[in-house]
């Protein structure tokens, strides 16, 4: 392991051997670079380089991510990376707040291609392990049952006024976006903090829990008692549903919001986004609504995620600051603006 460090820094995965055990295939992963792959020789300890998973990028400086660990109020450690633009300061930047779905998985220090765009554009990009994120610990993990969107979006908070005591966030050009569960906390985020978030990105999030319980494929039915567990009685509970299901407080809400949405998501379908955008609007306050009528649960077609992303730089350009292209329709994307 040593050796494969030194000649190829990074994080190293084995990926196959051969019946000798002493030629390895070897991913190495980074947070600042796609996943790269090398032939090792453990008699001779010969590294040898295969192929780049995105070789376009290779010799760009990209930016790596930071691992902090971010006291939540109650004392739990909140295991977060934060990513900030090459070669600028961190000191006052806007941020985006990315919020990993699930809500039981969990953010990694990985490359993604998400972060790299944000920073790119000028922002700090702060990524939080909230409670109920796995890979913690059981104590961790049972933190959040019955706290999804309560003890969950508390964790989000502290970690923005983390950074914003550092130094690192202009607290006035805070963002937040997050797909899935994510795009549930973005919702949660603008109604129960409207004064700490300049604008929010949803991504295929749910606005009532109720109806997302109702509309899961019946794949998920063998794990839906899971989610009856862990988030609570919003089936027969008409208060509890409504205390955390954001479609019942789109008042509280202040700041713009873009969503975007696939017309064949099996989980948060259609007409639960369409409520939300409808609820929104009633009650006057400014959304952008994208659909894309060949997408589901996330956007899968390159052309699609384009014309998605092309977007969002644009929004948080126009509410943050931040550096944008210039969006131009993009042949074969499908979006409609609804």
């Amino acid at each position: 392991m040593a050796k494969l460090a030194k000649a190829a820094p990074g994080f190293p995965g084995i990926v196959s051997r051969d019946s000798t055990d002493r030629h390895w295939i070897v991913v190495i992963h980074r947070s600042d670079a796609p996943d790269r792959y090398v032939r090792y020789d453990r008699g001779t300890g010969a590294v040898t380089p295969l192929y780049s998973v995105r070789p376009a990028l290779d010799g760009v400086t990209l930016a790596p991510k930071r691992v902090v660990a971010i006291p939540a109020r109650d004392g739990l450690k909140l295991v977060s990376y934060l990513t900030t633009p090459p070669g600028v300061q961190a000191k006052k930047l806007p941020l985006v707040l990315l919020v990993h779905g699930g809500p039981w998985v969990r953010d990694h220090a990985n490359f993604e291609p998400e972060v790299q765009l944000l920073a790119n554009r000028g922002y700090a990009v702060l990524q939080t392990n909230y409670r109920g994120s796995t890979g913690f610990g059981v104590k961790f993990l049972n933190a959040s049952t019955h706290e999804w969107g309560r003890g969950t979006q508390q964790d989000l908070y502290d970690a923005v006024k983390w950074a914003v005591a550092q130094g690192i966030a202009d607290p006035k050009r805070v963002a937040v976006m997050g797909w899935s569960g994510g795009g549930y906390a973005t919702l949660m985020a603008l109604e129960q903090q409207p004064a700490m978030f300049a604008c929010g990105v949803d991504g295929v999030g749910p606005g009532d829990l109720r109806v997302l319980f109702s509309t899961f494929p019946t794949y998920w039915d063998g794990i839906l008692a899971r989610w009856r567990r862990r988030v609570g009685d919003v089936e027969h509970d008409d208060a509890f549903n409504r205390e955390r299901s954001p479609i019942y407080h789109v008042d509280a809400i202040r700041s713009p919001l873009l969503v975007g949405q696939g017309a064949n998501d099996p989980r948060v379908k259609l007409v639960t986004a369409d409520a939300m955008v409808k609820a929104l609007r009633d009650a006057g306050r400014e959304v952008t609504y994208v659909v894309y009528p060949d997408e589901g649960h996330g956007f899968a077609r390159p052309e699609n995620q384009l014309d998605f992303y092309g977007r969002v730089e644009e929004f948080f350009a126009k509410h943050l600051g931040g550096r944008a292209e210039s969006w131009a329709k993009l042949d074969g994307a499908t979006a409609e603006l609804k």
